[in-house]
């Protein structure tokens, strides 16, 4: 069962927003600064990998604490670090 989740922040130069590459199904931010962007991962990220990966697998009712806490993985872009389109 996978535990951790990836976010990573891309920018969108034509709608001049960031906007997310994730392997949490269901998730799917927009922001014009990466501090509202990590304000949102915080708010949203973690509740959809539990409901979208964890709990809606069959057996769910079997799994321990430890299972059902979901690690996320923010990868906020550097300076140096060109942005995507």
């Amino acid at each position: 069962m996978q535990k951790t989740f990836y976010v990573k922040a891309l920018w969108d130069e034509e709608a001049k927003v960031f906007v997310c590459e994730s392997d949490i199904e269901g998730l799917h931010i927009e922001a014009e600064t990466l501090d509202e962007f990590e304000r949102l991962i915080h708010e949203h990220a973690r509740e959809l990998a539990l409901q979208n990966h964890i709990l809606n697998q069959t057996g769910a009712a079997n799994l321990t604490l430890a299972d059902l806490i979901p690690g996320i993985v923010w990868q906020r872009p550097s300076e140096a670090e060109p942005l995507c389109a």
